[in-house]
């Protein structure tokens, strides 16, 4: 059963030529016309959209922005955490959940939030005729329902569905209060932490009831069986039973040790397992399927097949996930060998070395590397979110020197071996080492970095 959205921003037209009798050919390549006038004036709101938002939009808003992505959102939460618990300090998390968020959207409340940005009446008056007269209906079986006037929400899938969805819950972060928050489309996490669990869990509660009466003024509805609250903590005492958080209905949330966020599974200790686990899984099933089919492929399909069905697996929040031990990420190395050795016919007792050289592939810790240090280097360049790029500090020079000319960041200060996995002190860290064989003393484009990053680690052998 799919569903399809029948509906058209309405334009009128008048052209002399469509006045009276006119051939079939006229007919189409007006009505071409009006599509593509239709098209070219969404494209146009949507630039001049995307523009204001730049300026307007709030900063710990990720979701549909350019440069931002679920991994720059994750990193950014994961060094408050760490770095809060390299304190000593309890951290306490909610993961909110909305029911249906985009199809709840008022227009009239939107039409406000996109005057208050400055839009002209006559774009406002643009968006209202966007929004009015849509319809949807139901194909089954090659059977059509009639059509339903749809009266709210944005249209998902669209060009400016998911924009509009960012206006319209941008200024939801300034309900937060003491609590820190990030919003990526509707998936939003409150955290907050302090040397007290008490404390923290009262001002989690605090910032919770105000991020609800937010949310309702949109008139959108917290999923409460889907919200769920999560205490990291490694070097602290676990309470036995914490404070519930509860919703303004009066229904507490459950506590969870693990928690999906952003297509990452975090545990409360960081370490994950969990999500190491899930990779380990969906990667062997895959490579199952595929040395069960291997007699179907040329080598030639089975490295396209390789290249684009498990390496992006790997690939997602790698930059995340690198944190965890060497025993859990070896795990990864044993799946990533055996998806060679399906395009290869390589024996099993074949050396990881030899099978990266038999497809030109790096290791797994390689290519999370190159992953990562790119992250750092478009942080440094400003082309990273405002949040991570505003984690990395260029060091000041004392004396000049040939080693000083290069470009460092100050090392923040950690506490402990966990601390020091936090994105601002590993950023830092790795970037420091890496110019020590790089000699950057100038910023280059990211693509040149790219090149010259690929020379310095290609060589590097990861045996252990």
């Amino acid at each position: 059963m799919a569903l399809c959205c029948c509906s058209w921003v309405n334009l009128v037209t008048s052209h002399a030529a469509l006045q009276g009798r006119v051939g079939r050919q006229s007919q189409r390549r007006a009505k071409g016309l009006v599509r593509d006038t239709a098209t070219e004036n969404t494209h146009r709101q949507k630039r001049k959209l995307h523009f204001t938002l730049l300026s307007k939009v709030s900063m710990v808003r990720s979701g549909f922005r350019a440069g931002h992505g679920c991994t720059s959102a994750t990193l950014k939460v994961l060094n408050d955490i760490i770095t809060a618990i390299d304190k000593r300090q309890y951290c306490a998390a909610v993961f909110i959940d909305l029911a249906k968020a985009l199809d709840s959207v008022n227009h009239h409340i939107l039409i406000g939030r996109l005057s208050s940005l400055g839009f002209s009446d006559d774009c406002l008056a643009w968006f209202t005729n966007y929004f009015a007269d849509r319809v949807q209906c139901v194909k089954s079986e090659g059977m059509l329902s009639g059509p339903l006037a749809v009266s709210m929400g944005v249209p998902q899938g669209s060009i400016l569905g998911p924009t509009l969805f960012s206006v319209y819950i941008n200024d939801v972060a300034l309900a937060a209060g003491v609590s820190l928050i990030h919003l990526y489309a509707d998936d939003t996490i409150l955290y907050t932490f302090g040397p007290s669990l008490d404390t923290v869990l009262s001002n989690l509660q605090t910032s919770f009831n105000a991020i609800q009466h937010s949310f309702r003024g949109l008139q959108l509805l917290l999923n409460a069986s889907k919200t769920k609250c999560m205490l990291f903590n490694r070097l602290l005492p676990a309470p036995a039973c914490p404070t519930s958080i509860t919703t303004l209905d009066g229904s507490d949330l459950e506590y969870v040790d693990i928690y999906k966020y952003l297509g990452v599974w975090l545990d409360c200790k960081l370490s994950f397992q969990t999500h190491i686990k899930h990779l380990q899984s969906k990667i062997k099933s895959r490579v199952g399927f595929l040395f069960r089919n291997k007699a179907s492929f040329t080598h030639a399909a089975k490295l396209t097949l390789v290249k684009l069905t498990i390496l992006p697996i790997l690939d997602f929040g790698d930059v995340i996930y690198k944190m965890a031990s060497n025993t859990l990420l070896s795990k990864l190395d044993a799946v990533y060998h055996s998806a060679i050795r399906f395009v290869t016919k390589a024996p099993y007792t074949t050396h990881h070395c030899d099978l990266y050289a038999l497809v030109g592939w790096p290791s797994l810790h390689i290519r999370r590397q190159t992953h990562w240090l790119q992250v750092i280097y478009k942080s440094m360049l400003g082309k990273a979110p405002p949040y991570l790029s505003s984690l990395v500090t260029m060091a000041t020079p004392i004396r000049s020197t040939r080693s000083s000319r290069c470009i460092s960041l100050i090392i923040p200060k950690a506490n402990t071996s966990f601390g020091r996995l936090s994105f601002q002190y590993s950023a830092a860290c790795d970037w420091n080492e890496l110019q020590k064989s790089l000699k950057l003393e100038t910023f280059i484009s990211l693509t040149n970095f790219k090149h010259q990053l690929s020379e310095q680690l290609t060589d590097r052998c990861s045996c252990t």
